[in-house]
């Protein structure tokens, strides 16, 4: 069970207004690679981003934390799966129908 709720969460837009909807990460070998921003929002001071790759199943999602380095946000992998687990359950009890 998640320690955040619904409440907790609040939708933002910095990464599509510094960006757009369309994001492009570099994968382990060094190509680029395309992403759709799905969603961003921020829990308990924390900004998270939403990312869709073109080849992902329905409702297959990539999770990352958003860094802010002065105005230029920075996409970091969340490497605490505690903390990974609690903000896609949270994600998910917010966006799926239930």
């Amino acid at each position: 069970m998640t320690m955040y709720s619904r409440e907790d969460l609040t939708w933002t837009t910095g990464l599509k207004e510094a960006f757009g909807s369309q994001v492009e990460l570099e994968d382990g070998e060094g190509h680029s690679v395309p992403y759709t921003l799905e969603a961003e929002f921020e829990v308990g001071g924390q900004a998270y981003a939403v990312l869709c790759g073109q080849k992902a199943a329905a409702g297959e999602y990539e999770l990352f934390r958003v860094v802010w380095k002065g105005d230029k946000p920075e996409l970091t992998v969340i490497e605490d799966d505690d903390e990974w687990e609690d903000i896609a359950e949270l994600y998910d009890e917010c966006t799926f129908p239930e």
